[in-house]
């Protein structure tokens, strides 16, 4: 498969595609601030920017998009910018629910959602209904979601299992843990992409990402194009990974 990646034509081997591609959306706001701009432009932005990676990420062969849309962190910023951030997503849901009536993408959310207000919980609900059966790509929102909190709810999943007796605590190995996870089902993320030039976890995927590929962008998150998501399959394709061997 022949793609520009903004500088050259490169190729991508079709059978070494990333199953499971995860991002960490880093800089809307600094996008909004260098243009003057209230944040909650920048957002509406990265909104924007995430349906055309949606599209590159169909067409190259990706199989599983998890984006980091809203971390348990990010209820630490203002009221303002929480409620702009909370409208445009119930825009959006409405937005992709219609979209899902012509676009083969199942799409679900990762992470805690009982702490958003009650229709959004039920409009990713019917979202999450709408487009079970879509299979060409499964696009996972992580909404109110910390990898830390995962990890807490899991641990509490599986102790509730110890102390009804399904299982002992004997049986506790990694795929339990791993079937317990907001990931259940969900393989690994070969590859994560933050973009901003920042180059944290930020409690993302900490369970999933034990042999994930990074690839680091300097691009703010409403400027990462397609040729981004071929630069960065490109340099995950041309990596040796070892998983621990030699």
């Amino acid at each position: 498969m022949f793609y520009f990646n903004g500088k050259e034509e490169v190729t991508l081997d079709s059978e070494n595609i990333p199953k499971h591609v995860a991002i960490i959306m880093d800089g809307n706001g600094r996008w909004a601030k260098k243009r003057f701009l209230p944040r909650k432009a920048g957002h509406k932005a990265g909104a924007d920017a995430l349906e055309g990676i949606i599209d590159a990420a169909k067409k190259i062969g990706i199989k599983h998009l998890t984006v980091y849309a809203f971390s348990t962190e990010n209820w630490k910023r203002s009221q303002e910018e929480i409620d702009g951030i909370m409208d445009l997503l119930r825009s959006y849901v409405k937005k992709y629910t219609e979209r899902a009536k012509k676009d083969n993408v199942k799409m679900d959310a990762i992470g805690d959602i009982t702490r958003l207000d009650y229709d959004i919980q039920e409009s990713i609900k019917n979202l999450e209904e709408v487009t079970k059966d879509k299979d060409a790509l499964n696009l996972h929102i992580a909404l109110n979601y910390g990898g830390r909190d995962e990890l807490r709810r899991c641990v509490k999943k599986i102790c509730k299992d110890v102390e009804k007796g399904k299982i002992s605590s004997d049986d506790i190995d990694e795929d339990i843990i791993s079937k317990n996870l907001d990931t259940a089902d969900i393989p690994d993320p070969e590859l994560i992409i933050r973009t901003s030039g920042e180059e944290r976890i930020s409690n993302f995927l900490l369970w999933q990402i034990a042999y994930s590929e990074f690839c680091f962008s300097d691009k703010l998150w409403p400027d990462f194009k397609e040729e981004d998501l071929v630069e960065a399959v490109y340099q995950y394709q041309n990596r040796n990974r070892r998983f621990g061997g030699r």
